[in-house]
């Protein structure tokens, strides 16, 4: 029987420098592949550490606010109740080891009142600026693929709410639909949408023009296929970046509308409601408006350094 020599001959592209050459490349081919752009969106959000910071501080703000039932009431005081027969003694105290940013003018603990703010300046921002993303995308998507009269209308009707000057506007929304949580969502969500509908308008129209969506027309997608399913996914990113900075903003605007008596009704905690509850005591108690400010400086920072962080990783442009 004659030996089997196949396994014995060595592979020309062991030694050759070519061999060499092409596994090299398929090794960098397959970690190319096992690079997706979420993951490297992931890598270079790592590597700002400002944005990492700012999400941190952003989390713990939430984690405060959504446990605060838990412990709040037991160790600082009820954020709310006002116990008359201690107000006396206890208005105005200035921050100690018990009540780390002091007391109020009604004897109520102020890092108390801070953290129940933070539920309703983060509820208003987050669900304040989910209302503009929704109508936002479906007017821009409008404008952007259809075109023609649709697109003409859409950008006419937000060149008239972007005329307005912003505060005016969100306080003659707030006249006419009185304060309160629901009215605040409503007020400040109509008011954010014109600019995501002109940010998500240019980024499909420079999306819409690719092969893969003619491809996809070709085929017989419909228009809404085709839209969610080949639009939408390339053209968000933006939209993700501008969304998370537009939090910040309706967190700022809840806090003037509350500071200028047309947002939160008291006496419940609101950042806003606070600072102009502590105007009056500026000169003999500062930590009455020290504390709320930043309490609305850091979160409204936090979510501007986020959304920068965000731009940077998302954008494909970027090299590693």
């Amino acid at each position: 029987m004659k030996p089997d020599i196949s396994e014995a001959v060595p592979d020309p592209g062991d030694h050759h420098p070519d061999g060499a050459t092409r596994a090299s490349e398929s090794t960098l081919t397959a970690e190319a592949s096992s690079r997706t752009l979420l993951s490297d969106a992931l890598r270079r959000l790592r590597r700002n550490k400002l944005a990492i910071v700012a999400l941190v501080w952003i989390a713990i703000m939430v984690a405060v606010a959504v446990t605060a039932d838990l412990w709040v009431p037991q160790t600082l005081g009820d954020p709310i109740k006002i116990d008359t027969t201690k107000v006396v003694g206890l208005s105005l105290n200035p921050p100690s080891l018990a009540h780390p940013f002091g007391r109020d003018d009604l004897g109520r603990d102020i890092l108390s009142r801070v953290i129940y703010g933070a539920r309703v300046s983060l509820a208003v921002g987050v669900i304040a600026t989910a209302i503009s993303v929704m109508l936002g995308l479906i007017m821009g998507a409008l404008a952007a693929y259809y075109g023609g009269l649709a697109d003409s209308f859409v950008m006419r009707l937000t060149d008239v709410f972007l005329a307005f000057p912003y505060i005016l506007f969100a306080i003659a929304l707030m006249a006419v639909l009185g304060r309160g949580f629901l009215n605040i969502f409503i007020a400040i969500g109509l008011l954010g949408w014109p600019t995501i509908a002109r940010v998500f308008r240019s980024s499909i129209l420079q999306v819409k023009e690719n092969e893969y969506v003619d491809a996809a027309r070709a085929l017989g997608a419909g228009d809404l296929r085709i839209m969610t399913r080949h639009i939408l996914p390339n053209a968000v990113a933006p939209i993700i970046v501008y969304a998370t900075m537009s939090i910040g903003g309706a967190i700022l605007t809840e806090a003037a509308l509350s500071f200028l008596g047309m947002g939160i009704l008291p006496p419940t905690p609101a950042w806003g409601l606070m600072l102009a509850e502590g105007r009056g005591f500026i000169y003999n108690a500062p930590h009455l408006m020290i504390f709320p400010g930043l309490a609305i400086l850091t979160t409204v920072l936090g979510f501007v350094l986020l959304g920068d962080g965000l731009r940077d990783a998302l954008d494909v442009k970027m090299k590693d």
